[in-house]
């Protein structure tokens, strides 16, 4: 207790400083706020980590592994039985053979509507029907980090598809990104428009495109990136107790999708991009593995392979 000739010595200014002072306690104890990301922080942390941009547009060495010294250079080449002879472009910004030339609302508009500069369409399997689900700013934040990238001369050959690509929705025209408090919703977000995670992990239509009714239930036949002649098939992901992931504990599916480790041991295969999975927030990969709680149980369709 405080005696009157003490409170009187304070006088307001120090009873506002005593009532402040818990307060002051908390935010010292509370540490230093985070600060805001920029543009192109949240680019980096999107391109080398959930979206993975560089499991196609990076080149392999021996054993599937991604090429630092040519990070996003192009040229990675796959057989997709449903799409066609597929390599991935040059997204460095070297003017003769990457996006140089292009500005950052090209690469947005690539993104979003999947059309190109000259006005060509972006075929499969880039995954364009899920990108335009992701927010204005975090395309523009992986517009603007592609654009600060080291420029790369790579020179590669454009993918053959099995048929002409289909023009993309040009309906959506903005989007927000979900708050991080919301964890199933910024989860849905983070695999989804930012992970596509359904783009391996789903069988394909004729046309290429995933086939909705068999969502995150595996079965899709993909090449091996450690050995591009050789095929696997992609996991059921849904809650599913046999066919899925129903009965892996949330550390189980964090070790596959970080270090490519099933719960027996075994390793996954290059094609699953734990390379880029590995440097992932704990709140974002917990937010993911909350989601993928949500889905609900499929079995793996039988697709006669």
């Amino acid at each position: 207790m405080l005696s009157r000739s003490t409170l009187t010595a304070l006088g307001v200014g120090g009873l506002v400083l005593l009532a402040l002072a818990p307060l002051a306690l908390v935010l010292l104890a509370a540490g230093p706020a985070r600060a805001a990301e920029t543009l192109l922080e949240r680019g980096r942390y999107l391109v080398t980590t959930v979206a993975a941009c560089g499991r196609c547009h990076t080149p392999r060495l021996a054993g599937g592994v991604p090429d630092p010294a040519r990070e996003l250079a192009g040229g990675f080449a796959i057989h997709d039985p449903a799409i066609g002879n597929i390599v991935g472009p040059n997204l460095t910004p070297d003017n003769e053979t990457g996006l140089g030339k292009w500005s950052e609302q090209d690469i947005v508009t690539a993104l979003r509507y999947g059309v190109r500069p000259d006005g060509t369409v972006v075929g499969p399997p880039m995954p364009v029907d899920t990108y335009r689900g992701m927010s204005d700013r975090d395309l523009a934040a992986i517009a603007k980090y592609l654009h600060n990238l080291k420029p790369v001369h790579n020179q590669v050959a454009k993918t053959q598809f099995n048929r002409a690509p289909l023009p993309h929705d040009p309906t959506v025209t903005h989007v927000e990104t979900p708050p991080r408090q919301d964890k199933l919703a910024y989860g849905a977000y983070l695999a989804g428009p930012i992970g596509h995670c359904y783009g391996c992990h789903t069988v394909p239509r004729p046309d290429g495109a995933a086939e909705r009714r068999f969502f995150y239930a595996g079965g899709r036949d993909l090449p091996d990136y450690a050995d591009v002649t050789s095929r696997v098939v992609s996991r059921n992901i849904t809650a599913d107790p046999e066919d899925g992931i129903g009965k892996w504990s949330d550390a189980e599916i964090k070790r596959a999708i970080k270090e490519g480790v099933r719960p027996d041991g075994t390793r996954l295969a290059h094609t699953m991009p734990f390379d880029w999975y590995k440097k992932i927030m704990p709140a974002d990969l917990d937010a993911i593995v909350a989601y993928l709680r949500t889905i609900k149980p499929i079995k793996t369709p039988n697709t006669g392979g």
